[in-house]
Parts: C-alpha cells; sequence; structure tokens
C-alpha cells in the first residue's frame, strides 16, 4: 500500500484544530481519510476519532486527549521498529504539551510532532512498499 499524504504540516493542522475546539480533526480524521491510515500504519483498527470526540464533550476533551495520546504511543513504537531516528512523538510528549503547554502552543508543538513522526513512518513504508 502506498501512502499519499505524507507531507501534512502538523503545526498547521494544530493551529487549526485548536481554535475549532477539536471540531476540525473531527472532520479531519473522517473524511480526510486520516483514521484509515492510522489504522494501516498501525496494523490494527483503531477507535473512531468521532466517538472518542462525544465520549470527550463530558469529560472535558480529557477522554480524547488520551485516545490521542495512545495512538501517538503506538505511533512511536512503530516508528522504533520500523529504525526511523527520533524525535518521535509518544504518550507524554502529546498529553503534556497539551496539558501544560497550552498557553504556549503546546497543542500546536504537540500535533507537529505526531505528524512529523506519522509523514517518517508512512515515507519509510512507501520506501519498503510492504503492507504495514
Amino acid at each position: 500500500m502506498k501512502f499519499k499524504h505524507t507531507n501534512r504540516k502538523g503545526f498547521l493542522l494544530g493551529f487549526i484544530d485548536f481554535f475549532t475546539a477539536g471540531l476540525f480533526f473531527l472532520f479531519y480524521m473522517s473524511f480526510g481519510g486520516l483514521q484509515d491510515e492510522l489504522d494501516d500504519v498501525l496494523g490494527h483498527r483503531t477507535q473512531k476519532y468521532w466517538v472518542a470526540y462525544l465520549l470527550g464533550i463530558p469529560t472535558l476533551f480529557i477522554y480524547t486527549l488520551v485516545w490521542m495520546a495512545r495512538i501517538a504511543e503506538e505511533l512511536k513504537a512503530k516508528a522504533i521498529s520500523l529504525g526511523i531516528e527520533g524525535p518521535h512523538t509518544s504518550f507524554r510528549h502529546m498529553f503534556d504539551w497539551n496539558v501544560f503547554g497550552v498557553l504556549f502552543c503546546g497543542p500546536m508543538i504537540a500535533t507537529y510532532r505526531f505528524f512529523n513522526t506519522l509523514n517518517k513512518v508512512e515515507a519509510e513504508l512507501n520506501k519498503r512498499e510492504i503492507a504495514p
């Protein structure tokens, strides 16, 4: 499988998502094909983002943040297994920047690193031309 979207600009996506209170990723994950790509890269079906988003509403989006941080940790493990050099995204990086760095562009920094890792993994899988 060839991944087509390996040049996403994570900081810009994080900026848009932050100022739309997560609504941007609600559409981007579902209609932009990102959810399917994550499933293919990770090798298993993940919980749909819209479900995590809805469950996040009553928890002040803590559930959604933990969901995204878990995906980040799985993505880090995939990058390491492919021998991709870091820095990688991780649970801690995603969670800490979104919680403690919220006043200092933290969500944009976390999203940048997430998509940077995803782009590297997809590029490596494309180079190897193997199914994840």
